[in-house]
């Protein structure tokens, strides 16, 4: 999934990790590392942080525990669940 930061705090879109880790060419510290990711769809919804937050689905979902994460996996069942919001109007 892709997440914006910032004031939207929001589900917005897929993607896909297209590579292994591999050290981060800017940082200085060996430990960083970066994935390369390719882009999905947009969802036809935005969900909101507070959305996800609110739905016990998620209670477990690392982006709700921490989510100042870059990278949080996912089960089938959070998955499935987000698009479901994602379709539902608001």
């Amino acid at each position: 999934m892709i997440y914006h930061t910032g004031d939207e705090k929001a589900v917005v879109g897929t993607a896909a990790v297209a590579s292994a880790a591999y050290p981060d060419p800017k940082a200085k510290d060996p430990a960083l590392v970066v994935v390369d990711l390719k882009a999905g769809k947009r969802l036809p919804r935005p969900v909101p942080l507070s959305e996800v937050k609110a739905d016990p689905v998620f209670r477990d979902l690392a982006l709700v525990r921490m989510p100042r994460l870059s990278v949080v996996p996912t089960t089938a069942a959070h998955w499935s669940r987000l698009l479901a919001l994602s379709a539902k109007r608001s």
